[in-house]
């Protein structure tokens, strides 16, 4: 899949899943019950013990998955991660040298940034959708309007507090998708024996995107 099939494809499903999880089986039970609701992109993030095999297990086994790696703050991270299957590449903040090696490789590159400077500077540097995060921590929906405002051109998604509250008021200011953490990959809800849960949320937040995806085109 190239980048612009990728690229696509994070439009289309409009979420991406922050998985974080403090082992290996925890975090592809997490991967399976996301997507049992029909989700198919996950963000699989550094921070995750063992995160470099989650991500080829997931690319070896479940090539319906389009996996991403999150938390990359350097060029070289970048490089093993598309090595073990990564079709995108997830950071918190901007490293143009990381963005470098992504476009070696020609891979989808999304690079955080939170005020309007970090934003463009993102862009410029050939990012191909910039992560607004921590989005909640600037107002949320109504900051992602207020940028989309002088910065339509740019794809932007919010990360960072995003919830099934709140996911529509997101998509209508502008989301070019939305990061979702906690309130879909629910650790608590796993430990509890509850992966339906999960895969109920995920169907909860695809349902929003349809909506609104249906919406936009009449």
């Amino acid at each position: 899949m190239d980048k612009h099939a990728v690229l696509k494809e994070l439009r289309d499903i409009g979420l991406v899943p922050v998985l974080r999880a403090s082992s290996v089986a925890k975090a592809l039970a997490l991967a399976e019950a996301i997507s049992e609701g029909g989700v198919t992109v996950l963000e699989v993030t550094m921070t995750v013990p063992g995160a470099m095999h989650v991500m080829r297990k997931l690319a070896e086994d479940r090539p319906d998955i389009l996996v991403g790696a999150g938390t990359v703050l350097d060029p070289e991270t970048a490089r093993m991660c598309i090595l073990e299957g990564a079709k995108f590449v997830v950071s918190p903040a901007v490293n143009i040298k990381t963005i470098e090696m992504c476009h070696r490789y020609g891979i989808a590159i999304l690079p955080g940034g939170l005020t309007p400077t970090e934003i463009v500077t993102a862009w410029q540097a050939g990012a191909d959708v910039v992560k607004v995060f921590p989005a909640s921590a600037m107002g949320g929906a109504k900051y992602l309007k207020n940028l989309q405002a002088p910065l339509p051109h740019m794809k932007l998604i919010p990360t960072g507090g995003v919830t099934l509250a709140n996911a529509l008021e997101f998509l209508e200011a502008g989301a070019f998708a939305l990061g979702v953490g906690a309130d879909l990959v629910n650790a608590k809800a796993m430990e509890e024996g509850k992966p339906e849960v999960v895969t109920q949320t995920a169907r909860m937040y695809l349902d929003i995107v349809k909506e609104f995806h249906a919406r936009s085109k009449d």
